[in-house]
């Protein structure tokens, strides 16, 4: 599988998700909350530049200035930078750019409703590294160890791994 920006997402917020999405097995189609997040993410979403698929990846809006990821929630703000930070690297690849804006339409851990980031060198070999991590990891005959952690209870996953 193509690295994209959801197993970016994943292997920030749990590394066990990241291998399952990685080796195709999607469960999200069967959450209420996957389900309720895209309904927030297309009215969010409606009469703007919205959704783009740039090769592997979509990107929720597009702008001279900036790359838009929404969010439905601020539950795990540093898996959803990293993801907008790799479509910057990959619009940058294509000679593209911009800046990040992520935009978080529930919160519960921030002050903010839109955090704004730039991608600089240092991101983007730390970039390449997590990239080489995922392909590994996802090629691997492993699977990660679950996490133990009270937000699993809302994860599309928790059945694969709890029952």
């Amino acid at each position: 599988m193509q690295i994209n920006g959801t197993l970016i997402n994943y292997y920030f917020h749990c590394r066990r998700q990241c291998y399952l999405h990685g080796n195709k097995l999607n469960l999200e189609d069967n959450s209420e909350l996957v389900k309720i997040g895209k309904v927030i993410h297309e009215e969010k979403a409606k009469g703007k530049n919205s959704e783009i698929e740039i090769d592997n990846i979509k990107i929720d809006r597009l702008s001279k200035e900036y790359v838009t990821e929404v969010k439905k929630s601020d539950a795990d703000i540093e898996a959803a930078k990293w993801q907008l930070l790799y479509y910057l690297k990959v619009l940058k690849s294509k000679g593209m750019i911009r800046k990040g804006k992520l935009e978080i339409v529930e919160k519960n851990k921030t002050e903010k409703s839109v955090i704004i980031v730039e991608l600089n060198e240092k991101e983007e070999n730390e970039l390449e590294y997590y990239i080489q991590e995922i392909e590994k990891m996802i090629h691997s005959d492993s699977i990660p160890e679950r996490l133990e952690k009270s937000t699993c209870k809302k994860c599309a996953y928790y059945e694969y791994c709890y029952i």
